[in-house]
């Protein structure tokens, strides 16, 4: 079991606080990495050029087919 000092309760709060303090900080920098504006415009655009290569191949399929 677990000693109950003075010195000992210090040290496991001050243990859980670091911990607790770096998973948010951790986390906050995830979060950040994954949700940049600038991926998420990256994204868009890339979307937006999948449409016209899409089509471009559609269309060449068709021409292929006839």
């Amino acid at each position: 079991m677990l000693n109950t000092t003075p010195n000992t309760n210090n040290q496991l709060i001050r243990n859980y606080i670091i911990a607790a303090t770096t998973v948010m900080l951790m986390s906050m920098g995830v979060a950040d990495m994954f949700n940049n504006p600038s991926r998420v415009a990256q994204q868009d655009r890339l979307d937006g050029y999948a449409r016209y290569i899409g089509a471009g191949l559609v269309n060449y399929g068709k021409s292929l087919a006839r």
